[in-house]
């Protein structure tokens, strides 16, 4: 098994910026693509970034391109979601998963974290 766990959510003015982290253990070995979804309040979860083993592929929703950079360090086992330009309809909850499959993808995945909520003020 492995678990994730998110920091770095909190509350910040639109056009601010955070720094998601999510921090794997157990069966790290098992782990290549990282991922990061969000969830809304009264919409269903959604795919924010996707990033394979290397970092060599990686993945946007149309929304966050050019405002969210995903990144992963596996020497720390730890994957990031830096996000600036921020936006009032990116409050959420934000989720880490991680997949054994080494294709980035914006659905399979094995693994997820608790989340960690982010909240943009106007």
């Amino acid at each position: 098994q492995v678990q994730l766990v998110e920091s770095g959510g909190g509350l910040v003015q639109a056009g601010g910026s955070l720094r998601l982290s999510c921090a794997a253990s157990g069966h790290t070995f098992s782990v290549n693509a990282m991922g990061w979804f969000r969830r809304a309040p009264g919409k269903e979860r959604e795919f924010v970034a996707a990033i394979s083993w290397r970092g060599g592929s990686i993945l946007y929703e149309d929304s966050v391109k050019g405002r969210f950079t995903i990144s992963r360090d596996n020497a720390k086992n730890t994957a990031y979601l830096q996000m600036n330009s921020l936006k009032p309809e990116d409050t959420a909850v934000y989720y880490c998963a991680a997949g054994r499959d080494g294709r980035v993808s914006r659905s399979s995945y094995d693994y997820w974290g608790q989340g960690t909520q982010v909240t943009v003020s106007s």
